[in-house]
């Protein structure tokens, strides 16, 4: 075979004679593919299967092995290994790994089925009732809705949400096909199609619980939070005995700022369910919000006690900045960390954890090395290509030119409210957002997911290898839409705000969108934080972020992120000279009052001492630097990578001259 091998052909080729019992000459097929492509994780999967059909289970549990190494997070990848150790006669085994499987794709009709058989065999007739109803409830669904489910769980989202639409066209009102479409745009950030979909479903359904629930869910992705508080109080009236729903108005009651219901609600619940790990790690973020350290913390600990393998808890508390685990907690974690049983998102929160504690003990050749584990898992969860976001980038550079400017100019919405901080993550927008924050005449609010919406919008629905609608499009819309744009904007942030004049949106990756920015908000004021480019970058690379921060799990993906980034605001301030303001961090922490001052003076305010004494501010903070910022500037972390310098290579050589 030529080197040149057409994979897709190839791999066709092997499933056909799988599909027809030509097992010998299918796993054939899958070893010259990897001869080629060694972690082609179709390729395994077929010959792991094609293996246990021959009856070489030893064979086949070697090649899983590699599977998993490859794909720790692929569903079916356990699901063959149950089936082979039940064909080997290991049972406990079996229930484990389809224990597994079911947990990284709930849509696994035969892992169900398995599990229901494995358990009345066993006599736990409770569990073989439980699973019985998952696989009941699987098996009513239409096959087109089972096969869009399994697509999703393993990322395939263009094609589940193709055949969903399909789907939909013959069945316009099956309520699970819209949920399921739904829950497409939420995954891709169309919130306004989800929103849209689960209202219709309600419509036809209005007592179907799960919609209900989904559609809370979106108005509170889409910062709604009256109205999602109200789906959440619908919820907990309807069925006053569910738990699941009182913790959900809890949450919304956050939401809206609303502590002190939410924390009695949490306290009553965990009264009635100690030992439920999710609820005392959502109520140890609430508390931590808050600024009370000291119970979040206790409620983090209680969290990994109820489940040891808990990864979240662990991270919270190391996400804390300033705790310090015991020896206890450090044994847990490590015995959590390297067991087999323990799933992939507990193993990455764990990694992270374990960096943060061998880098507070100085320990640094351990601590990269859990933080660069915690990294190369993460990422096989993600997309991400650097080539790609490199093209998206430059699309900003080509379209967003000063002809665009010039012909947009003095169109848009004139509001003055906004202030923009953006940048990379880590760079210092927090600090930034605190001392302004701390403003008599600005409201701090967070991380606003508004504009990456509207752009998400804009850019149309497209595979990752074809060119998005948007920026390009930006020329086309008239003085009408770009008003309507930026007016929206200031109505739908204005649940984050209080009653100051300005407010902040501390969303780092705006940047990307200066321009559209720039057309819809012509007034608003934008704020670069930056900070020297190897600090930056590391402290992103040992950050694990909830969402949105694809880049940052890789040295060589973080630095060729950053060199983008310089190069978009190169040509920003080109485009757009005077509009932005650039604040280094080191320049900060060498003399804040200087840097506040220019800070007030961009942003038009009169000078105020609360801006120098902003850690005294008392206002609820989201952000990974919340503790951080609740405590005087320092300047001990500015150079804290420079001891994991001997591991930064990778980074060193993609950011080259910006050093």
């Amino acid at each position: 075979m030529e080197q040149n091998i057409n994979l897709e052909e190839a791999l066709e080729n092997a499933r056909f004679l799988l599909e027809h019992s030509r097992l010998v000459e299918a796993e054939k097929k899958t070893e010259e593919i990897l001869t080629f492509f060694p972690k082609n994780g179709q390729a395994l999967y077929i010959k792991a299967v094609c293996q246990r059909y021959l009856n070489r289970l030893e064979d086949a549990l070697k090649t899983l092995r590699a599977l998993k190494e490859i794909r720790p997070g692929y569903g079916r990848a356990f699901q063959e290994e149950g089936h082979v150790c039940m064909a080997a006669g290991f049972m406990s085994q079996a229930l484990f790994a389809y224990r597994h499987a079911v947990k990284l794709n709930n849509s696994l009709i035969a892992s169900w089925a398995a599990l229901t058989k494995i358990h009345t065999k066993q006599g736990n007739l409770d569990n073989a009732k439980i699973t019985q109803f998952e696989y009941e409830k699987l098996k009513a669904l239409p096959a087109e809705l089972l096969s869009v489910r399994n697509m999703i769980a393993e990322g395939h989202t263009y094609m589940a949400e193709q055949l969903c639409r399909k789907f939909l066209l013959k069945n316009k009102k099956h309520v699970e096909g819209m949920r399921l479409l739904a829950s497409l745009g939420v995954a891709a950030d169309v919130l306004d199609d989800a929103e849209f979909l689960l209202e219709k479903a309600l419509e036809y359904e209005p007592h179907n619980t799960f919609t209900r629930h989904d559609y809370m869910v979106v108005l509170y992705r889409r910062q709604k939070y009256k109205q999602s508080l109200e789906q959440a109080k619908l919820l907990k009236n309807k069925e006053p005995s569910n738990l699941k729903f009182q913790i959900a108005y809890a949450n919304q009651c956050v939401a809206v700022g609303d502590y002190k219901t939410a924390l009695k609600i949490y306290n009553k619940a965990n009264k009635i369910t100690p030992n439920d790990p999710e609820l005392r790690l959502v109520h140890g973020h609430a508390l931590k919000t808050i600024g009370n350290t000291k119970e979040a913390i206790e409620a983090y600990r209680k969290a990994y006690t109820a489940r040891n393998d808990y990864g979240d808890a662990y991270w919270s508390m190391a996400n804390l900045k300033t705790y310090k685990f015991t020896a206890h907690e450090i044994d847990l974690m490590i015995t959590q960390e390297a067991k087999e049983s323990t799933s992939v998102i507990n193993k990455i929160h764990l990694c992270f954890a374990l960096g943060k504690h061998y880098e507070d003990i100085k320990n640094f050749e351990s601590s990269f090395f859990y933080y660069e584990r915690g990294n190369t898992l993460q990422k096989t969860k993600q997309h991400y290509t650097k080539e790609n976001m490199n093209k998206i980038l430059g699309l900003q550079q080509k379209e967003c030119n000063e002809i665009l400017f010039s012909q947009k100019k003095n169109q848009g919405y004139p509001a003055l409210d906004p202030i923009f901080i953006v940048g990379l993550p880590r760079a210092g927008s927090t600090l930034l957002e605190q001392i302004l924050a701390s403003h008599s005449q600005v409201d701090g609010t967070h991380e606003l997911p508004n504009i990456p919406a509207l752009a998400y919008k804009l850019a149309g629905r497209k595979t990752i290898n074809e060119t998005p609608d948007y920026p390009a499009n930006l020329v086309t819309l008239d003085d009408n839409q770009l008003h309507e744009f930026g007016k929206n904007y200031i109505e739908e942030t204005r649940i984050h705000r209080n009653r100051a004049p300005y407010f902040i949106d501390k969303m780092p990756n705006n940047f990307r969108h200066i321009g559209l920015i720039q057309l819809i908000l012509p007034n608003a004021k934008i704020i670069d934080a930056r900070r020297n480019p190897m600090a930056c970058c590391f402290s992103g690379f040992k950050q694990l972020f909830a969402s949105g921060q694809q880049f940052s799990y890789g040295l060589d993906d973080i630095g060729a992120y950053y060199r983008d980034y310089i190069n978009l605001m190169n040509h920003w301030e080109k485009v757009l000279p005077n509009k932005i303001l650039c604040v280094q961090y080191e320049n900060v922490v060498a003399d804040l009052e200087y840097e506040v001052r220019r800070i007030l003076d961009y942003c038009q305010l009169p000078y105020e001492q609360n801006c120098i004494n902003f850690h005294q501010t008392e206002r609820n903070v989201r952000t990974p630097s919340s503790e951080q910022v609740r405590q005087p500037i320092y300047k001990s972390g500015l150079e804290q990578w420079k001891n994991f310098e001997p591991w930064l290579g990778p980074l060193k050589n993609v950011l080259g001259d910006l050093i």
